[in-house]
């Protein structure tokens, strides 16, 4: 947090010290998922959106994504708040939005999903299989990656198991909340995909494309 930003004092209900609110948040209720998804990020958010929703349950909640993607729990979790807090999450890409930020963004209320048109004209820097590649499209949905070659047998068995579990969530998710038919996107999650805005909106990804 930068020096000298304001904040208000905050007690959740049966703690005994108050904890510092950023006040601009509290005012404004605007979220920035600006890096990678790890647990740092997501329990920032999660904490931030439980709190704005004790605040006002009835005022809506704005998420702006521009992140390369992450781990799938942290991802997950800030997924589940997203539809456990009372305030509509309106959720804004506007940059880049990959793996683990698609799914965040399409978790956004169905019909308050937006993107800004020409994020996809930025460059995206992706390190693959040591190989870097660049890329130009912003929005890419995929099935989680895994490290299997580093395991063991029964220990692969295992994370394989976990992993299958974990694909079958995102992709329901992927169906309910795009309107896809089952099979297509699950093809889709062998493999990278990238769209534009217009093509995320096309999707079901996101539901408006901001105008110029």
């Amino acid at each position: 947090m930068p020096i000298g930003v304001p904040k208000v004092p905050f007690r959740s209900p049966g703690e005994e010290d108050a904890s510092w609110v950023d006040v601009r948040l509290y005012r404004e209720r605007v979220l920035f998922l600006g890096q990678e998804v790890d647990s740092e990020i997501s329990n920032q958010l999660i904490g931030l959106m439980v709190y704005l929703s004790i605040e006002n349950d009835n005022k809506d909640l704005y998420l702006f994504i521009n992140s390369p993607g992450g781990w799938v729990i942290p991802g997950v979790a800030i997924y589940d708040t997203m539809q456990f807090v009372q305030p509509q999450v309106h959720t804004i890409c506007m940059g880049l939005a990959a793996s683990m930020g698609s799914f965040i963004l399409v978790g956004g209320e169905i019909t308050k999903r937006l993107a800004f048109p020409h994020a996809w004209r930025q460059p995206l820097l992706i390190i693959r299989d040591r190989r870097t590649i660049c890329y130009i499209i912003r929005v890419m949905i995929h099935q989680p990656a895994s490290s299997f070659y580093e395991a063991q047998t029964g220990e692969f068995i295992l994370e394989a198991e976990e992993l299958l579990k974990l694909r079958e969530t995102l992709t329901r998710v992927y169906v309910q909340r795009t309107g896809k038919p089952l099979w297509v996107v699950s093809e889709d999650m062998e493999r990278d995909v990238f769209m534009s805005a217009t093509e995320a909106q096309a999707y079901g990804i996101v539901d408006l494309v901001a105008v110029e």
